[in-house]
């Protein structure tokens, strides 16, 4: 790397990371890409297909990743968070914990005969647990980079005390490369950076304490993502829709919108895109089997994006969805697990039920787990939800000079407007560095 090429650090390996990191990269800018899970990918990495188009989610995202990873002036820093940062007169200096892969980056070829050895099984949270991995795993099977990872709390040999006794250790035995290294250790270092952008992601709203909805409770109650990683076809059912109370394949499915939203005593925002992924949610179920029934529980149809009413029309007149506007009071079951869903009809204002064999549960959109922490450290302004507050003056300005936002860490928002969202933050993140260097750049 030329000594007078400018860096900026980019925080969150999602589809809005990503896509700030290759158009920073394309500019000629060194691009720091901080990713705290083992490869990058964000949630885009879990969705089965995309919408309105329908089209497949990974391959989509996968070219992103290739380009990313084999971009000259990108560097992808996995499993490694952000722990300070201090600013300096041209710039920012940020030290940041990359954790112990105990797999040789460079070494690893991922073949997966450490996988095949291995003993020890873990609820895989990629999967959003709904099927076990193994203590040493690849993150999910397109990931980059294509490197095995080894689970430090569930590994027998790392958790072995007596090291005079050896206890497993197979991974190491059978690595073709001797990639398997269970000496290292998390590594503290620093990086500077001209300007840095943050694309932390969101996660879902856990439905748990409103016990209304049955979630934990009946093993037939599921989210929008466990949905999503039960349909693709590299989910821990291989794609074929499933109860999970007997294995069964359901022909009535109901979607429940605003869990977690909309709602005064959880999160009074509306997510924004509910409405539309659990239209296509319904449209992947009728793909699956043309027999499928599928019903969606609104309050309001809010679909507020190019081609997203025609998305709701097409499920009404070509896939026979169904869209009731009622409010849930409680989710019962029957003897046979069958969930029963208790609502006041909005336009009848009628009290009443239907049986179906499976319910998805459209959760809220929220800030990551670690979110609050980042925000912090980088002393950025957060909105009265957390989520990051962008300046009044453009989207994706914080209050920080030189710290910038995008993607859902802003609020909620689709695939499409995290991308749009990510390009804009990266000709910020430009324009800032020109006038802050006072020359022309790229």
């Amino acid at each position: 790397m030329k000594e007078n090429v400018k860096k900026v650090m980019v925080i969150g390996g999602g589809i809005a990371g990503i896509q700030s990191s290759l158009d920073l990269g394309d500019m000629g800018y060194h691009v720091d890409l901080i990713e705290q899970e083992p490869c990058i990918g964000g949630r885009m990495a879990q969705l089965d297909k995309t919408l309105p188009t329908n089209d497949c989610s990974i391959c989509i995202l996968a070219p992103k990743l290739s380009d990313c990873f084999r971009h000259p002036n990108v560097k992808i820093h996995s499993l490694t968070q952000v722990q300070e940062i201090s600013k300096k007169k041209d710039g920012f200096i940020v030290n940041v914990l990359k954790k112990a892969r105990f797999v040789n980056e460079e070494k690893c070829i991922n073949c997966g005969l450490c996988v095949q050895k291995c003993p020890s099984k873990v609820l895989d949270v990629f999967d959003m647990k709904m099927r076990k991995r193994k203590a040493i795993y690849l993150y999910y099977l397109q990931g980059v980079p294509a490197v095995m990872a080894i689970d430090k709390e569930k590994c027998l040999y790392l958790k072995n005390k007596n090291k005079e006794k050896k206890v497993c250790g197979f991974c190491q035995d059978v690595c073709p490369k001797d990639a398997i290294d269970f000496t290292q250790t998390d590594t503290n270092y620093t990086l500077n950076s001209d300007a840095i952008i943050m694309a932390s992601g969101s996660n879902q709203y856990d439905p748990t304490p409103l016990h209304i909805y049955g979630y934990k409770k009946y093993k037939n109650v599921i989210t929008g993502l466990e949905y999503e990683r039960m349909i693709s076809a590299s989910g821990p059912t291989e794609g074929h829709i499933t109860r999970l109370s007997d294995n069964k394949h359901p022909k009535t499915i109901a979607f429940v919108q605003c869990v977690g939203s909309r709602d005064v005593n959880t999160n009074s925002y509306c997510s924004s895109i509910c409405c539309t992924y659990s239209t296509k949610h319904a449209i992947l179920s009728r793909e699956h089997d043309e027999e499928m029934n599928s019903t969606i529980f609104y309050i309001d149809l809010r679909a507020g994006g190019k081609g997203f009413q025609k998305y709701i029309k097409r499920a009404k007149d070509e896939y026979g969805v169904k869209y009731i506007r009622g409010k849930i009071a409680e989710i019962t079951i029957d003897e046979n697990d069958n969930p029963i869903l208790h609502y006041e009809n909005l336009d009848t204002f009628e009290v009443q039920t239907k049986k179906v064999g499976l319910v998805i549960l459209a959760c809220a959109m929220i800030p990551t787990r670690n979110h609050n922490k980042l925000a912090k450290v980088l002393g950025v302004e957060q909105d009265e939800f957390d989520f990051v507050k962008s300046s009044i003056d453009h989207p994706v300005n914080t209050n920080i000079p030189g710290i910038f936002a995008c993607g859902s860490c802003l609020g909620p928002m689709d695939i499409p407007h995290s991308v749009i969202n990510a390009s804009g933050a990266a000709a910020k993140v430009s324009e800032y560095i020109q006038m802050q260097k006072g020359e022309h750049h790229g």
